[in-house]
């Protein structure tokens, strides 16, 4: 009898001992091209490494989360946004006993494909693309098309699946749509994770920007979700492990207080902080900065593109929207400032 393999090993232990309901490695719907099997790591495993490891996701260590180039070492960045969906997804996922690796590996690419900016990239390549634009289905687009010179990733269909559906917006943070939700309770948990990461870690850098004061919260909100940043996220883990539980796991869920108090505290944000016309300046300066730029690359598409490996027959709006897109902050800015700022004569 020939010896199981080390991903065989870890496939048993997930059917011994994951709940019934999880989304078993070894039950995987698979991936669009055939891609052989690793000895190690399950499928989900390799979806993981191969979203590290990619250039979309370094990328985000320097686009916006909220606040553009502030001036402090604390604040978050869309990377550090995704490190901590991560954190509080396993830990759901953990408790659970839903499979730790899809969660993971849903969490890390869910926002793949945010632009430079922050939402107001978003934005303004939702005004100017044709198709409009969202970013949830350019994550999906970077993972199957743009990464690695145009073959994607080739991620498996649970992966892609969660992170094509894991945005809100002002949305229902789990629609009632069987079609809308993901398909997995390990993409439930990351749209869930993403929601509690967000409204927190937002929050807990607007009172550090001095945009809101921590007793800004409604009273009524706090009573539910807590005062502190720590107390925030356990409250709202806590309630949807217990909340899950009592339906046995047949979907993801939130108690109907804890949902109430997390849209008031949406609502909240997007009055004082998303909409707040000190956070929104510097991103309006850098919506102009982007048109420039969009406007520029659709006129000199040919010139610019000429190097890239690309195939020839890309739209010229979907090329430019594309580019843009996965720009970083630091780069946008360096890009509009060497063609549009003047230069100083070089003296030999």
């Amino acid at each position: 009898m020939a010896r199981r393999t080390i991903r065989e090993q870890t496939e048993s232990i997930e059917r011994e001992t994951l709940h019934p309901h999880a989304c078993l490695s070894s039950r995987s719907r698979g991936r669009a091209r055939a891609d052989g099997e690793d000895d190690i790591r399950t499928c989900f495993q390799r979806d993981r490494d191969r979203i590290i490891h990619s250039k979309a996701f370094r990328r985000l260590k320097q686009k916006t989360q909220v606040f553009l180039a502030p001036k402090g070492d604390h604040y978050r960045t869309r990377l550090t946004h995704v490190l901590e969906v991560a954190q509080i997804a396993r830990t759901i996922a953990r408790a659970l006993r839903l499979n730790e690796d899809l969660t993971e590996a849903i969490a890390l690419g869910h926002d793949l494909g945010h632009t430079p900016f922050g939402h107001a990239g978003e934005e303004v390549l939702d005004e100017l693309h044709p198709g409009g634009f969202d970013h949830y289905k350019q994550s999906l687009r970077v993972v199957d098309v743009i990464e690695k010179d145009g073959r994607g990733l080739n991620l498996t269909h649970e992966v892609r699946d969660g992170i094509l559906k894991h945005s809100k917006g002002r949305g229902m943070i789990m629609p009632e749509a069987e079609k809308e939700r993901p398909a997995t309770l390990e993409g439930q948990i990351v749209r869930i994770a993403d929601i509690v990461a967000y409204l927190n870690h937002d929050l807990d850098d607007a009172i550090r920007a001095g945009v809101v004061q921590r007793t800004d919260v409604p009273d009524h909100i706090a009573r539910v979700i807590g005062k502190s940043y720590a107390k925030r996220i356990d409250s709202m883990v806590r309630d949807v492990v217990q909340a899950s539980l009592a339906r046995d796991l047949s979907a993801v869920v939130l108690s109907g207080e804890m949902g109430a108090a997390i849209y008031a505290l949406r609502d909240f944000m997007f009055q004082a902080v998303y909409e707040n016309p000190v956070v929104r300046a510097e991103l309006d300066k850098a919506k102009g900065i982007l048109r420039s730029l969009y406007a520029y690359y659709l006129d000199n598409t040919e010139e610019a593109f000429r190097d890239v490996p690309i195939p020839r027959d890309t739209e010229k709006h979907r090329l430019v929207c594309d580019f843009i897109a996965g720009m970083t902050d630091q780069f946008a800015l360096m890009t509009y400032e060497k063609l549009y700022f003047p230069q100083q004569w070089k003296v030999l």
